[in-house]
């Protein structure tokens, strides 16, 4: 089976190679289509972010591939837009994943997914040790991103759990979790974006599960609401990693898979 991936980073902002690299690992692996979706400017975390000027860059050249790989494998302009962020101009991208990568505390910023430590620091400092109200901000933020962006896709439902399997900090078992995080799923389900089977953390070596957890995909099976493959690839070998592992769950819940881009821009 050729799979097609929508959600890519490269040195344009965190990722590890280059775009037109990311286009040769694509045609590698057999994609019909592959779509970069740098991320959209965090002028309070500009180090793995693209700045305007960056974007322009960034479209110049993915548009120089589109035209140059036209016949070989069709590319997709996107930008991986943060709630934090400010929009871009209509017109410029030809679709944006939603996401949520931090929260703010009273005025106070926090990453979600930066790393264990700074996770685990932030919620000590600004919530009081109390990880479930930073659970419930950020599932409040993921409840507004199609409002905030009106995107297409959207990322990695419940990154706030990236480090689950090395850190008892969040269990999503907990009433307070599910409670938030079902609420969130409520209203996306209510919003026309597809939501991503996400294995990033899996390449990244920090989950052996994608994202969303098992739960939360049965009941988005159950919704019909659309969902759509993707690897979130920060370097060439990953462009589809773990997709045959995800096709197992797309079966497993009955998921509505939309395999083009061109599916949800209709």
């Amino acid at each position: 089976m050729s799979y097609n991936n929508y959600h890519t980073h490269t040195t344009f902002c965190d990722g590890k190679n280059t775009p037109e690299e990311m286009v040769l690992a694509a045609l590698a692996a057999g994609c019909e289509e592959l779509g970069f979706s740098g991320h959209s400017y965090l002028p309070f975390d500009p180090d793995w972010t693209m700045d305007p000027a960056v974007q322009k860059q960034y479209r110049n050249e993915i548009l120089r591939l589109k035209q140059a790989y036209q016949d070989r494998i069709s590319i997709r302009l996107g930008l991986e837009q943060d709630t934090c962020s400010e929009l871009p101009e209509e017109g410029l991208y030809e679709y944006l994943i939603g996401a949520v990568h931090c929260v703010f505390r009273d005025g106070h910023y926090l990453s979600v997914d930066a790393s264990q430590k700074a996770q685990r620091d932030g919620v000590f400092q600004w919530y009081g040790g109390d990880p479930y109200a930073f659970v419930e901000d950020y599932y409040e933020a993921v409840s507004q991103v199609y409002e905030k962006t009106h995107c297409q896709i959207l990322a990695h439902f419940d990154l706030i759990t990236k480090f689950i399997e090395i850190d008892d900090l969040i269990d999503p078992a907990d009433a307070r979790y599910v409670q938030a995080a079902d609420r969130a799923l409520e209203q996306v389900l209510e919003t026309p974006m597809a939501i991503e089977i996400n294995t990033g953390a899996i390449s990244r070596g920090m989950r052996t599960a994608p994202y969303p957890e098992e739960r939360l995909l049965a009941r988005i099976g159950k919704a019909r609401h659309p969902v759509i493959l993707s690897s979130d690839s920060h370097a060439k070998d990953t462009i589809v990693y773990g997709f045959d592992r995800a096709i197992k769950l797309v079966e497993q819940y009955d998921l509505n898979l939309l395999t083009k881009l061109d599916d949800l821009l209709q």
